[in-house]
């Protein structure tokens, strides 16, 4: 490349060249693999997305950004986008050396605006800071109910200005550190009648308003996440309407991104055919899965519908110029170029300052919903029982060779006495008479939830304590709406995360060393309302 002049100018960029901005990879591994380096330098890809599985810790991010950056640099490529999903909370895929700021939903409930673009703002330093410049969060869908399958921990509440509110501040502090955001999900028909004037109504009043808000706020890009029912025919994906309905009626002239899922989730004629509709309908940036033979496909696909006259290279070249200016936005091209400042920023990284930050905000989200038999506090020198349900997040720690931070061991290290079950969710109901057993002579027993709302198993656990006697105290990890599957409890909490710093907050509201102020961020079906919670004063 003969310098950023040059770089810009996309008439001097080949059909594959352009075509290969429009792609963001994954790959396996915590190097850069050999697919990887491959479609670095034979079909000059956009960028790439780090999952999980690619990092280990902050510095070997960091050089994983590097080592990545100087390939594309070696093959006189364009630079790339270092993409990763880090909204905070459970929607984190980086965490270890992080100071992991909690999700959305769980700063809703502090109800501190400024926190969460605190929250966003050194998630932003830090990405920046490992070489990664673009984050797909934050997170501005709305729960449609507890009926809905989608609805989780990641659904900052069911009143859409509540929730924009707080995810427009997560973005805004992301970007004014320098990443670009790209909110998500934009949601699809699926989950709406928009057959009816009833149903485009609500489509547009309760899920648009969010993202209206950010469009507004100036959010660099919006991520839609396909919804692909086996058996269906792509062109009835409700997702390409609404990338069309960005541009038509929100006038939205950012990046759109979407999803291509892997291709035994959509219909048989596979991933060419999804990339090439995902364009047509106005996406710029395709996420692609880390199956190499399926980034091969998309790309080609995408370069013989320019040459067949499907899709025009005008098109193509409307696409390429928003992510070149949003390339040069946030200094990706300096990432050939690294400074001193990017040492000491990485030395920032997971700072004591950052942590306590986000401790803050996560003490001020803890939420007694209620507690209707005074069982709070339990008893630190008691008998106590512990039965967790296991968490993505706690599979996710397994993964990386490291004990997962529960519950029980949050209220050892507060000086309690505790007997702790990890129980994996697809074993519950194998284990539960068993589990019944275990803890029915113990003085209290508390149960730590994983979306049992979408699990009877789980709650059949919780109905055959009540069966022997005991009364348990229940903590959702993950979605309040938990409650649901067991409405006759007295003491429930919502934790929202199952994150160390989360699980020692509710661990200390359960021992009484802290008073719980979270408010409920989302209404729990026709139980409690949102804005509810008992701070038990």
């Amino acid at each position: 490349m003969e310098g950023l002049a040059e770089i810009r100018d996309i008439g001097k960029l080949t059909l594959e060249q352009k075509v290969g901005q429009m792609i963001l990879c994954g790959f396996e591994g915590t190097e850069p693999s050999a697919e990887a380096i491959r479609g670095i330098r034979e079909h000059a890809i956009g960028g790439v997305l780090y999952r999980a599985r690619n990092v280990c810790d902050t510095a070997q991010a960091a050089q994983l950004s590097m080592a990545l950056q100087a390939e594309a640099k070696a093959c006189g490529q364009l630079p790339l986008w270092i993409a990763v999903d880090q909204g905070g909370g459970a929607l984190a895929r980086l965490a270890e050396g992080m100071a992991l700021m909690p999700g959305v939903m769980a700063i809703a409930a502090g109800g501190n605006k400024t926190a969460a673009y605190k929250a966003g703002s050194i998630s932003g330093r830090e990405l920046k800071a490992l070489g990664i410049h673009m984050c797909l969060a934050p997170v501005l869908h709305e729960s449609n109910g507890p009926a809905n399958p989608r609805t989780g921990a990641h659904f900052a509440g069911e009143g859409a200005e509540h929730l924009g509110d707080y995810g427009v501040q997560f973005l805004r502090g992301l970007q004014d550190a320098g990443v670009a955001a790209a909110a998500k999900p934009l949601p699809g028909c699926a989950e709406t009648d928009t057959a009816s004037a009833d149903g485009q109504s609500r489509l547009d009043a309760a899920h648009l308003r969010p993202f209206r808000q950010a469009i507004e706020a100036g959010v660099d890009a919006i991520l839609s996440i396909p919804v692909v029912e086996p058996g269906k025919r792509t062109e009835v994906n409700p997702d390409l309407a609404m990338i069309r309905l960005l541009r038509r009626q929100l006038d939205f002239e950012g990046v759109i991104v979407t999803h291509c899922p892997e291709l035994d989730a959509l219909n048989d004629e596979g991933m060419e055919h999804a990339a090439v509709m995902a364009v047509e309908a106005g996406a710029d940036l395709i996420v692609l899965p880390v199956r190499h033979d399926l980034q091969l496909e998309a790309l080609q696909s995408l370069i013989e519908a320019v040459r067949k006259g499907r899709i025009s290279e005008e098109r193509i070249d409307r696409s390429v110029r928003r992510l070149l200016a949003l390339k040069e936005r946030y200094g990706v091209f300096a990432a050939f170029e690294p400074d001193a400042g990017m040492v000491s920023a990485l030395a920032r990284v997971g700072c004591e300052a950052h942590k306590e930050t986000a401790r803050r905000i996560s003490e001020a989200s803890t939420t007694r919903v209620r507690d209707e038999k005074a069982l709070l506090p339990v008893s630190a020198n008691g008998s106590l029982y512990v039965i967790s349900v296991e968490t993505a997040e706690h599979l996710q720690a397994a993964e990386a060779a490291q004990a997962p931070f529960t519950l029980g061991r949050a209220l050892r290290q507060l000086g309690c006495k505790v007997t702790e079950f990890l129980v994996p969710q697809q074993e519950v109901e194998a284990l539960r008479h068993e589990l019944v057993r275990s803890v029915r002579y113990g003085q209290q027993v508390v149960v730590a939830t994983y979306n049992a709302q979408f699990d009877a198993a789980q709650a059949e656990l919780i109905r055959g304590l009540l069966a022997v006697g005991k009364e348990p105290i229940v903590v959702a990890q993950c979605s309040p709406c938990d409650l649901l599957a067991f409405p006759d409890i007295s003491t429930f909490v919502a934790a929202y995360e199952s994150r160390p710093h989360t699980l020692r907050s509710a661990a200390k509201v359960l021992l009484g060393q802290r008073e719980a102020t979270g408010k409920l961020p989302v209404a729990i079906g026709t139980l409690h309302a949102a804005g509810s919670g008992d701070s038990g004063t």
